[in-house]
Parts: structure tokens; sequence; C-alpha cells
């Protein structure tokens, strides 16, 4: 099983060493992959504190191709409004999205995931 970690989890990760233990078991074992979104999030901030190296290291995890179909975005928002769920930003929904087309598990403490993994159909981790 492949493991996309989502951003909330590198933030913490990279920031105060939250998930070391965890994240750093799914590295070894190679499990991580990242995508495109993903690193978009991440390498700015990286740049701006000139961070050469850590964006090096993160632009070595395999990448698993983004291909958005947005009727599926569509649905996914309607669905997730029609549960109640607010506030879902599409870079999420797309992240869900990838995940499912590459068999992935999402690594995540954003609560949006939890709460609309059932209805879309895809696999979280969470930290205990």
């Amino acid at each position: 099983m492949s493991i996309l970690v989502d951003t909330s989890i590198w933030v913490e990760y990279l920031r105060a060493g939250s998930f070391s233990d965890k994240l750093d078991f799914f590295i070894d074992e190679n499990l991580v992959v990242t995508n495109d979104l993903i690193l978009a999030e991440l390498i700015p901030f990286l740049k701006v504190r000139n961070q050469k190296k850590l964006i090096a290291l993160l632009r070595r995890i395999r990448k698993v191709e983004v291909h958005i179909d947005w009727q599926q975005i569509i649905d996914f928002q309607c669905d997730c409004l029609k549960m109640g769920i607010n506030g879902v930003g599409i870079p999420d929904l797309i992240i869900a999205q990838n995940a499912r087309q590459h068999d992935c598990a999402i690594f995540t403490q954003d609560r949006h995931f939890l709460l609309m993994k059932d209805r879309l159909n895809f696999k979280i981790l969470q930290n205990p």
C-alpha cells in the first residue's frame, strides 16, 4: 500500500517533529508518495526559508500523477454538502480523488478527510 502524506502532516513533522515515529517508519519502508498539489503547498514556504536540501528531499519522493476529473470533484463537493460537511476546499477534494485513483491511503490530521472518507470511498491513516 502507498501512503499519500497530506500537507497537514508534513507541516507538523517539519515544524515540530510531530508524527515523526510513524512518518519515519513509512519513509523507511518506502511507502510514502506525494503529488504536485502537495508539493505546491509545501515548497513555496521552504523556498522562502532557503531550505534547498529539504526541497530536494521532498522532490525525491515518488510522485503519483494528478488527473483531475472535474465532474467527480463537483460530485464530491455535492456529496459533502448533502452530508453537512461544509468548508471542504477543492485541494482536499483533489487529494481525495488522487488517493482513490492510485489506491493510496491518506495520512492526515485534517478532519475533513475523516468526515468524507466513507462517502467518497478512500482510506485514511490517522495518528493515534
